[in-house]
């Protein structure tokens, strides 16, 4: 296609004109949704014939869902990956997206919305911060700038529409990264009912007649190839301003309420899609599996010179040493079916070595220490009160974070990226050059840690040991040296 102008993708071009009805409005339609959520209904659509079609709303004043409507809301979802050690490199044109709405633009279209027949779901991701009451939000007239308060509106609009009708309830299935986000939407919503002065027939509708659905979703979706783009474009007989590249990776679990999945047919698509009663044990597996991993190799392995996280899993010594310490320190301490653990620890470690996402490790530093707290200690803990012992290799981990803080290794300033309070304690605690001194330091400091961690027995002079390997030969060799002395 060389020197050819293309045509913009649409849905004559792309034979995607049949028409579904509108049984989802999702709020968000960015690269995460499209890459996500967009993706699983279009192969539901595709595959299990669940004919459900979506309206995506613009969830802020300053959105491009016009861009989408220029495309007949069409667009190619680029999937890249590996899946057990294959490189799986995949294409596809997304159509589920019927209409797109600017509700700052188009708000009775927005409106109008409520009183779609066969409208069942309600799905968002407006980021971390977007589930959220905004108590300025004081007046029903919209268009509101808060998630919340728009999906309030709708929901009352549908209330009133129907005459408080017990099967025109919604499925509540929110997508935003925070624990028991569907409960924090609920809450929000009855409190705008009630800043509002709705009627109490309203806020019993929404508690008897709507399904509050909490999740947990995971897929790392780029968005559009910004740096790439002329590679992609060559891939492509039309032109598209809306390509998104996402992995392969997809897991999506969600919580149970009235048999959902006797309304969505997740289990006709070869997708990881849980409806479970419980989503505390995969966000407990993610935690400290997923984002544990990325944790518990940062320090070693910017301390060895490796800047992403395929170089760190593709070193012999730091891919190993991650191998290990999930498997054996780890796994055995989250109380969950073995396989499943090993499943997913595969599946994780080939997300790491996706060859088309570069990770960076000096990004992942951001608040080293709370994620440390969060995502490891856990573990060195739980490993402790099993065993009796000090898990080596989480204790080798934590000491490289001590010595990371220290700012500089040999002629390189490291990334520190974290409060201030922490990054001037820290500063404090290395003034001394007693390896001893700084683990007692470091490993009591409990505004780090939440606990004295010096109360484990061995702890603090088996980090000063590691320590003083890190100090006095190259990270493998160190990592070695510290584990033959406690075997």
């Amino acid at each position: 296609m060389e020197n050819q102008i293309k045509q913009k993708l649409n849905r004559e071009l792309n034979g995607s004109q049949e028409k579904l009805p509108i049984k989802i409005v999702q709020f968000g339609g960015g690269n995460f949704m499209r890459g996500f959520t967009d993706y699983v209904i279009d192969k539901l659509n595709k595959e299990a014939g669940f004919n459900a079609g979506i309206v995506n709303v613009q969830p802020t004043a300053g959105g491009s869902v016009h861009k989408l409507e220029e495309q007949d809301n069409l667009y190619t979802l680029f999937s890249r990956g590996i899946k057990k050690g294959e490189i799986i490199d995949t294409k596809q044109v997304i159509s589920a997206i019927q209409k797109s709405i600017n509700p700052y633009t188009n708000y009775d279209e927005f409106l109008a919305l409520a009183k779609e027949e066969e409208l069942e779901f309600i799905f968002s991701n407006t980021t971390e911060t977007g589930i959220a009451y905004d108590q300025s939000e004081n007046d029903y007239t919209g268009p509101h700038k808060n998630f919340p308060a728009k999906l309030t509106v709708l929901l009352h609009e549908r209330f009133q529409h129907f005459n408080g009708a017990k099967d025109k309830g919604l499925r509540i299935i929110p997508c935003e990264l925070i624990e028991d986000n569907a409960f924090a939407l609920k809450k929000i919503i009855l409190q705008y009912a009630q800043l509002w002065n709705l009627e109490d027939g309203f806020a019993q509708w929404i508690e008897q007649c709507n399904c509050f659905h909490n999740t947990l979703v995971d897929r790392i979706v780029p968005g559009y190839p910004k740096d790439d783009v002329e590679s992609y474009e060559e891939l492509l007989d039309y032109e598209d301003q809306m390509m998104v590249v996402s992995e392969t990776f997809l897991l999506f679990v969600i919580q149970d309420v009235a048999n959902l999945k006797e309304r969505i047919p997740f289990g006709q698509i070869n997708e990881q899609i849980l409806v479970v009663d419980d989503i505390q044990p995969y966000r407990l597996r993610k935690v400290r599996i997923l984002n544990g991993g990325h944790t518990l190799m940062l320090a070693p392995a910017i301390l060895s010179g490796k800047e992403t996280v395929k170089e760190s899993v593709d070193d012999q010594f730091l891919g190993k040493f991650l191998n290990e310490t999930i498997f054996n320190e780890v796994n055995p301490t989250l109380g969950l079916d073995e396989n499943e653990l090993k499943d997913f620890a595969e599946e994780v470690f080939d997300r790491f070595r996706n060859p088309f996402i570069k990770h960076y490790q000096a990004s992942i530093a951001l608040y080293f220490v709370s994620k440390f707290k969060v995502r490891i200690l856990p573990s060195l803990l739980g490993y402790v009160e099993i065993d009796k012992k000090l898990p080596l290799n989480l204790t080798f981990s934590l000491a490289s974070l001590i010595r990371f803080y220290q700012g500089s290794f040999g002629e390189k300033t490291l990334p520190l990226n974290d409060e201030e309070s922490v990054i001037n304690r820290f500063k404090e605690i290395w003034k001394n050059e007693d390896y001893k001194k700084v683990a007692e330091l470091a490993l009591s400091e409990t505004t780090f840690w939440d606990t004295d961690l010096t109360e484990i027995y061995g702890l603090r002079s088996a980090v000063a040991k590691a320590l003083w390997e890190i100090d006095h030969h190259d990270m493998e060799t160190a990592y070695h040296n510290f584990i033959q002395f406690y075997s």
